[in-house]
């Protein structure tokens, strides 16, 4: 099934850490098979006294079920130095969030797709338009319409081309 996932690093090398997390997924047998440009982008949460971010977003393949492919997002952030002990949105190497799996919703205690706070972030829905400008989520939201209708107040630069998807 297809998906989408956002990545994003503000700690060392951040394209380092973005490239090493696709290479990361693919080597667990996830078909990455497009990356939108790379994107510098102010922190937004609880924390935002730290570095800027780079971001991407990386439509990929794959047969594993929701909470399998939530694993392995989890075990490469581990694997490239994240630790999940820290508060929400400390900085980090490498965050990878799972978008959108699938045609359908899904929900867990362990998550949410389409991901609860998607379509209320500029620094995912830029690099996602690029992907797939006329994507619809599962719950029936044009990504499009949902990035016209938030405040420019979040700032998203282009940085840099795709990460390599092999």
């Amino acid at each position: 099934m297809i998906g989408y996932l956002s990545l994003g690093s503000n700690v060392g090398d951040r394209r380092a850490q973005l490239q090493a997390a696709v290479d990361a997924l693919v080597a667990r047998g996830v078909a990455v098979t497009a990356s939108s440009s790379v994107y510098d982008t102010d922190p937004v949460g609880e924390i935002l006294d730290q570095p800027t971010f780079l971001n991407v977003c990386l439509r990929i393949e794959t047969d594993l079920p929701p909470l399998e492919l939530l694993d392995v997002a989890k075990a490469i952030e581990v694997e490239q130095g994240r630790d999940p002990s820290l508060p929400r949105h400390s900085p980090r190497p490498v965050d990878v969030d799972l978008i959108l799996l699938g045609d359908a919703p899904f929900s867990s205690e362990r998550l949410t797709l389409p991901h609860a706070e998607a379509t209320s972030r500029r620094f995912v829905m830029i690099p996602l338009l690029e992907l797939d400008f006329d994507l619809v989520t599962p719950d029936g939201v044009r990504v499009a319409d949902a990035l016209a209708a938030l405040p420019l107040d979040e700032g998203v630069r282009r940085h840099g081309p795709p990460l390599d998807v092999g």
